[in-house]
C-alpha cells in the first residue's frame, strides 16, 4: 500500500545551500528552476562559517560583522537575480543566514525546520571534504530528503 506523507505531488519546499562559491551559485540556479517549475518555496540557506581552528593557528577569526556582511552580499545577489525573473514568473523564496561551522549539520537543521522536500547543494571543492567527506554525500547519507549535488 502506498502512503503519501503530506499528500502532495512534487516538492513544496526546496532548500539550497549558498556560500558565494561558483558551485553554490550553480546549485542555486538549478534549485530556482526546480522551484519555479514545481511552484515550490525556494529556501536559500547561508551557513555562517566559524573557524575555531583559526584561533589556534593565529589567524583572524570570522567575526559576526564579517559573516553578516557576507550574508547581506549573497542575499543582495539573490534578490537581484530573482527580481529579473519576477516579471516572467513570480517565485516564492526566502533567505536564511544561520550560524554554523558544520555545513551539513546546519543545512540539515534548516531543512528539518523548513520541512524541506528536497535539498540542493553545490559540489565540495575544498580539501576538507577529503577528510570529512563531501557535504552532499553526508546529507544524502542522512536519508531524510532527496539530495541533488550540482557540479
Amino acid at each position: 500500500m502506498l502512503v503519501f506523507e503530506r499528500g502532495t505531488d512534487g516538492p513544496k519546499v526546496i532548500v539550497v545551500g549558498v556560500d558565494g562559491s561558483e558551485s553554490s551559485w550553480r546549485a542555486a540556479a538549478y534549485a530556482t528552476g526546480l522551484a519555479r517549475r514545481q511552484g515550490a518555496l525556494l529556501a536559500l540557506v547561508y551557513v555562517q562559517p566559524v573557524f575555531a581552528l583559526a584561533a589556534v593557528a593565529g589567524l583572524p577569526l570570522v567575526t559576526v560583522e564579517t559573516a553578516t556582511a557576507t550574508a547581506d552580499e549573497i542575499c543582495g545577489r539573490v534578490r537581484a537575480g530573482l527580481a529579473s525573473m519576477a516579471e516572467i514568473q513570480p517565485l516564492r523564496w526566502e533567505f536564511h543566514s544561520v550560524p554554523g561551522g558544520d555545513t551539513v549539520a546546519a543545512l540539515s537543521l534548516a531543512a528539518d525546520e523548513l520541512r524541506a522536500d528536497a535539498v540542493v547543494i553545490g559540489a565540495s571543492r575544498g580539501l576538507g571534504h577529503r577528510i570529512l567527506g563531501s557535504a552532499g554525500v553526508r546529507l544524502a547519507k542522512s536519508g531524510r530528503w532527496p539530495v541533488t549535488v550540482v557540479p
